[in-house]
């Protein structure tokens, strides 16, 4: 008698043919998600144990997802990203710190989430930190009076005057007052003031900061200038 235990391909129908191939469509594409997925989990692990080390990329990617969440306050700490930006040394490190964040937390992006936590002025002024930084190096150096900085300081204080709070006009004050703490003399500040018009055609520093601030705090922030050196 014929062996009929055996059913050979070619006996398959049309319909079965196709099952089959979608089932096994379907197990290897589980397998290589499955495959990723455990990747991604590894790597993130690895990633987690560098977060204890000061200065490193995996640190401060940790310390801008704290910020962004800030699960301890209303809103994201504007103040702690902007002092964990003003921290990185350099434009090659922040593109390490952005590797690190896409580890710790895939699939998301350092950028996407800067974007999406923080207003547009807060975000322009991040990008306007990240300018002013040197292309490379681990190591943060004293400020260079460069007309690259001297923009930036620009940028930063016009992000600052620009803010608003949902439907109300505002001013970032703290913003205003990290730029004026960073100017290192009175010479320096009067550069911006030209740098900061010839950005703004139309716009004067002076009578801006008058017009942001109540005449008590104009006083104060005029203050931290006069008490530097001249040049």
């Amino acid at each position: 008698m014929p062996d009929t235990s055996v059913y050979h391909p070619d006996e398959f129908t049309l319909k079965e043919k196709l099952q089959y191939t979608l089932l096994g469509m379907i197990v290897i594409g589980g397998s290589f998600y499955v495959g990723r997925r455990l990747f991604r989990n590894a790597a993130s692990i690895a990633e987690q144990k560098k977060t204890f080390m000061e200065g490193n990329p995996a640190t401060y990617a940790q310390q801008l997802r704290m910020a962004f969440e800030n699960k301890w306050q209303w809103g994201v700490d504007v103040e702690a990203v902007r002092q964990i930006m003003l921290a990185i040394p350099s434009v090659a490190a922040f593109k390490r710190v952005m590797n690190s964040y896409q580890l710790l937390y895939a699939p998301r992006s350092l950028m996407l989430d800067m974007k999406n936590y923080l207003r547009k002025t807060e975000y322009n002024e991040m990008l306007a930190i990240l300018a002013a930084k040197p292309a490379r190096g681990d190591t943060s150096l004293p400020i260079q009076l460069t007309g690259q900085q001297y923009q930036s300081w620009a940028q930063r204080l016009k992000a600052a005057f620009d803010i608003n709070y949902g439907p109300i006009p505002g001013t970032d004050e703290r913003a205003i007052k990290e730029v004026f703490l960073e100017i290192p003399t009175q010479t320096a500040f009067e550069q911006l003031k030209m740098v900061y018009h010839h950005l703004y055609p139309g716009n004067d520093l002076d009578q801006d900061l008058k017009s942001e601030l109540w005449s008590w705090d104009y006083s104060t922030y005029m203050k931290i200038i006069s008490d530097k050196p001249k040049t």
